[in-house]
């Protein structure tokens, strides 16, 4: 399989961005012809023990999540990029290893973005320290 292209993130912070604020973003290094949707979606409040539908497989939800904006490729789940409504922002990056990769259904990278801005610690998070103990404890 041949190495995926580059994709990049960044982020400007002042004053190097105007008016105080912070900018995020990301390359894609999807194909050219994949539907990308930008998509909202609203706080909410989740039954105890209800599951969440990634990609391929579930996981556990909590019961209350953030609203959020993400940026994804229309056939998945999951997310290139994103931000929560409390500021908290997370993109996914192409990493090659020479490990083979497990023949098992699992989440994406893609699904992790979401996970951890979206559905799990992001959209679970309420500012960007906290998001950041998520992230290490996974």
């Amino acid at each position: 399989m041949a190495a995926a292209p580059p994709s990049y993130c960044f982020v400007a912070f002042p004053p190097r961005a105007k008016d105080g604020l912070v900018v995020f973003g990301k390359n894609s290094a999807r194909p050219r012809d994949e539907v990308q949707e930008v998509v909202y979606f609203s706080a909410a409040d989740h039954e105890q023990e209800s599951k969440v539908e990634c990609t391929y497989i579930s996981v556990d939800q909590v019961p209350r999540t953030h609203a959020i904006m993400i940026s994804r490729p229309a056939w998945l789940w999951g997310a290139e990029m994103g931000a929560n409504e409390h500021g908290v922002c997370i993109a996914n990056e192409a990493i090659n290893t020479r490990e083979p990769a497990a023949e098992i259904e699992a989440l994406l990278g893609m699904d992790l973005v979401r996970n951890r801005q979206g559905e799990l610690p992001v959209r679970r998070s309420w500012a960007p320290k906290e998001r950041f103990s998520h992230k290490t404890r996974n």
